[in-house]
């Protein structure tokens, strides 16, 4: 099964909105007979790879245990069941790590194939391979993306000088990673402000990477620079507005209006939106007030945060809140589930509890 994870891993930035699944097919002796994971969207799955893989090695399957790093699909999408074509092929033991959340599967693939005579066993590195699909386990349980924010910040929690200047306050190993954080999201969202002072692309160009992640920008009055960078090709780019888009007619992307009571974008709308749209996970790389607004409605499941060791003082912060009066009113409903030294830099992850 760890063999059949790292694989799906390798479909990180290939599959979405498809979750990322590997398989292993192993004989009663131990024998790998075949691998695979995942193809973009309207390609085989990992349980089809994996057979076709088989086949190519010229080495019999029946009999044989599938290992598989998520519940074999029952329906049929833009592909086949999973679970027909391992029936079809005689495997005599199949093994789970996790039940599908997608309400067309969630247990009927495990039971077509007990139906069918087939050994089932579900269960085996669950948290693993849940944590590899987390944004999809969010798109199918809450209907919105799992949110990460990333934040890079100095030691004192600096974002930015006062004057708005913040290239590079992190190290390029953390760059990097950052981008590597990108490329697993199905959409990066910014607000006007940073797409005003930074002039960013937001694409994944640090590590390599098969597809451009969506690009998304938070822009209440469409006062976005026509000729601004995260404009530009390859990639599509959505912007969310408060106004309509007869405002802009020189803009040619896809705008979306949703404004709230207060002129501004609502949020949440814009979550459901973005998972009606397939985003999994939306990695949100934004300014203190977007960050601040996220955060006050309870948008964000997790942070992600480069420390680098330095002070800056006076400066911008992470995200514009408060200000408190009394640390009971501090957000305080997070927990840290990782600390891992970044080149010269600090990543801590933060998950709400």
């Amino acid at each position: 099964m760890r063999h059949a994870l790292a694989l799906a891993e390798q479909a990180i930035g290939l599959t979405d909105p498809n979750p990322r699944v590997g398989c292993v097919i192993v004989a009663p002796d131990g024998r790998l007979l075949g691998a695979g994971h995942t193809q973009p969207a309207g390609q085989a799955h990992a349980e089809v790879m994996a057979l076709r893989d088989a086949a190519a090695r010229g080495t019999d399957v029946r009999g044989a245990t599938a290992y598989v790093t998520l519940e074999p699909c029952s329906h049929h999408g833009r592909t086949p069941p999973c679970c027909d074509a391992l029936i079809a092929a005689g495997l005599g033991r199949v093994v789970a790590a996790v039940g599908d959340p997608n309400p067309q599967v969630a247990g009927q693939g495990m039971a077509r194939l007990a139906a069918a005579g087939i050994a089932t066993e579900m269960g085996l590195l669950a948290e693993e391979s849940r944590e590899l699909n987390i944004g999809f386990f969010s798109r199918m349980q809450r209907a919105r993306p799992f949110v990460r924010m990333k934040v890079a910040a100095s030691l004192d929690g600096r974002t930015a000088l006062d004057n708005g200047v913040s290239q590079w306050i992190t190290g390029p190993a953390a760059r990097a990673d950052g981008h590597a954080w990108r490329k697993r999201a199905g959409a990066v969202l910014t607000g006007i402000g940073t797409v005003r002072e930074d002039d960013p692309r937001l694409d994944v160009r640090l590590v390599e990477t098969a597809r451009q992640p969506l690009r998304v920008v938070i822009d209440s009055r469409l006062e976005i620079d026509a000729a601004a960078k995260i404009l530009a090709p390859p990639g599509e780019v959505l912007l969310y507005a408060a106004v309509d888009r007869a405002a802009r007619p020189d803009l040619h992307n896809e705008i979306v209006t949703l404004p709230n009571a207060s002129g501004k974008v609502d949020l949440l709308p814009v979550l459901e939106d973005l998972g009606r749209r397939g985003i999994n996970e939306l990695h949100v790389e934004a300014g203190h007030k977007l960050n601040g607004s996220l955060l006050r409605e309870g948008l964000v499941d997790e942070l992600l945060v480069y420390l680098a060791p330095k002070l800056i003082g006076d400066g911008r912060g992470m995200a514009a809140l408060g200000p408190f009066t009394t640390l009971a009113d501090a957000i305080d409903d997070w927990q840290f589930v990782d600390c891992t030294p970044v080149g010269t830099d600090l990543r801590l992850r933060a998950r709400k509890i």
